[in-house]
């Protein structure tokens, strides 16, 4: 009934919408299970702008939400949201802890502009709270099927608890590791015995001259102890059997509650999946299921539409506003293993967010990617040439070129030297450097020397320095950093400190030199994971400053300020000593 009442009032908000807009390809059905705000709401979540955004030219284009630079609306957007977040002391220990914001610019359907905030999650326990917009989909609703199947899981848990801590259970556990002990000890003391025997019948073999029916005795005792032995085995075996056998049946039923409760876990998780509809600028409607069918990783991941950008983009559309520009920035503390500052304008991730975003993106114009943007720029530079002999050859890459051809191809390093040498064999990228950093890239000529090549970098025999510019001062002109990185599963190619993929990193650094508010530094890499210089620089349990223009770790800016100035080894073939150096640009 009350499914019922919701549609059909939503079907005459729609109607009446239509009709003011006059636009016959409008959204006629929506997410029934969506929350739909009154007039009053819409109005207590639609704030306004302060006075100076009127003298702010909006953006022509809207953010490009996986790299970008917050446009002046949109910084003003989030510090109202911020002086209002910094009013809720009710809400300070939960966000110490660290929490996703954003902030939507708009134009409502009467022209006036404003703005939308959200946060990612539950805040305060709740995805609903006033000032933020709602959910696209409330699963912690009362009575909703979503609150009914976790409160089936959490029985399912309650009882695979409950039978894991029982008496019966801790009991079982006991006796069969006690029989299992009991038996090994006494098997073990018949085996040194017969080992005992064993010995004592070869030295009386050895040592006297025994008859024929001694010799027969000897070997009538060797069999006798045997055939103890596998009777006590046996019999040991049948007496673990029957604690045994009870505790397979004791776990054989809480497996199957395991396995009823994984089943009822991804079933829920799927239904829930489907009731998040979300809406792009071409009116079009799709789930989570159908939006991520066609990704790699095939179904959504957990958490999936509860992100700020995609709650922003929802209530915009469903209220037909037209988006003007956004920005996500974080609050409180960085999570374990992340790198987040207070205060700072992050990227919307790649996991979760890439194909939802994507997709709600459809129909609007949007900013050209500033990859893209840097590539081109990278396209029409030249590709110097540092050294060069018979099996080797080492270029000085630009920022904004890539070392070898993207999923979508176009130019890079690898390509040029195909062409400028087609008479060469093997993989010929030796190493590679991120898009974005600049410096020294070896090639090699031939595929042997490409190994031998690469054998070097591997056991640390080329001496590699980077030259950087840091947002800030490290507390130390020099040290070690030991901080194991790898990569973060659902916002590639970000990495994270401490996680489940994370993998040795070490790099020595020195401050080279102090410059207002920045610090020119020297690393020295001694193991090769991705961004481990800018991850290493950025943590707070390495430098705690990030690379200036490192718009992943960072603030993005003009270039990242990375440039690999020099690469010293023994040249593989003639074994003389190399020292490759290309000054820094910056």
């Amino acid at each position: 009934m009350a499914d019922n009442y919701l549609e059909r009032k939503r079907e005459e908000y729609e109607q009446k919408v239509a009709q003011m807009q006059r636009r016959p390809n409008v959204v006629r059905s929506a997410n029934k299970h969506a929350s739909y705000p009154t007039d009053a709401q819409f109005s207590q979540r639609l704030h306004p702008l302060p006075d100076e955004a009127l003298s702010i030219t909006p953006p022509s284009r809207f953010t490009y939400p996986f790299d970008y630079s917050p446009h002046k609306l949109s910084l003003l957007a989030a510090q109202e949201t911020q002086q209002y977040i910094a009013t809720r002391d009710d809400w300070r220990s939960e966000l110490e802890a660290g929490k996703m914001f954003g902030v939507l610019v708009v134009r409502t359907r009467q022209g006036e502009m404003g703005f939308f905030a959200a946060y990612s999650g539950l805040l305060a326990g709740s995805y609903q709270q006033t000032y933020f917009v709602p959910p696209v989909y409330d699963c912690q609703q009362p009575g909703g099927f979503f609150r009914q199947g976790e409160a089936e899981i959490e029985n399912l848990t309650r009882q695979i608890n409950e039978r894991e801590q029982s008496e019966t259970y801790q009991l079982l556990l006991k006796t069969v590791a006690h029989t299992r002990q009991e038996a090994e000890c006494s098997l073990h003391d018949m085996r040194q015995q017969m080992n005992r025997s064993r010995n004592l019948r070869r030295l009386k073999r050895e040592s006297e001259k025994l008859t024929t029916e001694e010799l027969e005795q000897l070997v009538r005792e060797s069999q006798f102890q045997k055939a103890e032995y596998r009777r006590a085995e046996r019999a040991w075996k049948e007496r673990i059997a029957i604690p045994q056998t009870t505790l397979d049946t004791y776990e054989a039923e809480t497996e199957r509650l395991r396995t009823e409760r994984r089943k009822r876990s991804a079933a829920l998780q799927m239904r829930l999946f489907w009731h998040y509809k979300l809406y792009n600028a071409r009116g079009q409607r799709k789930d989570l299921c159908e939006i991520f069918a066609r990704t790699p990783q095939g179904t959504p991941p957990a958490g999936s539409g509860d992100c700020a950008a995609p709650k922003l983009l929802q209530y915009a559309y469903i209220h037909r506003c037209q988006p003007i520009c956004m920005a996500e920035f974080w609050w409180g503390n960085s999570p374990m293993g992340e790198l987040r500052v207070h205060g700072r304008y992050y990227p919307a991730c790649t996991g979760k967010c890439g194909p939802i975003l994507t997709y709600m993106l459809d129909g609007l114009a949007v900013d050209t990617p500033p990859t893209t943007e840097r590539r081109t720029m990278a396209e029409g530079q030249t590709l110097p040439i540092i050294y060069e002999d018979a099996w080797l050859l080492a270029v000085d890459k630009p920022a904004g070129l890539l070392s070898v051809p993207g999923r979508d191809g176009g130019d890079s390093v690898l390509q040029r030297m195909r062409t400028y040498l087609p008479q060469a064999d093997g993989p010929l990228i030796v190493h590679r450097l991120d898009m974005d950093t600049s410096g020294l890239l070896l090639i090699a000529k031939t595929k042997a020397v490409h190994q031998r090549m690469q054998a070097l970098f591997e056991t640390r025999a080329v001496v590699k320095r980077y030259i950087a510019l840091l947002d800030g001062t490290p507390s130390a002109d020099k040290g070690l950093i030991d901080l194991p990185i790898g990569p973060c599963l659902h916002d590639r190619p970000r990495q994270q400190a401490d996680g489940p993929t994370a993998r040795p990193a070490l790099t020595r650094y020195e401050v080279l030199e102090q410059q207002e508010e920045h610090t020119r530094v020297a690393f020295y890499p001694l193991t090769g994971r991705t961004h481990q210089l800018r991850v290493h620089a950025a943590h707070i349990r390495g430098l705690g400053c990030p690379i200036s223009g490192d718009s992943l770790y960072g603030t993005r800016g003009p270039r990242l300020y990375l440039h690999a100035e020099q690469l010293e080894f023994e040249h593989p073939v003639t074994h003389e000593h190399l020292r490759l150096h290309s000054p820094a640009p910056f």
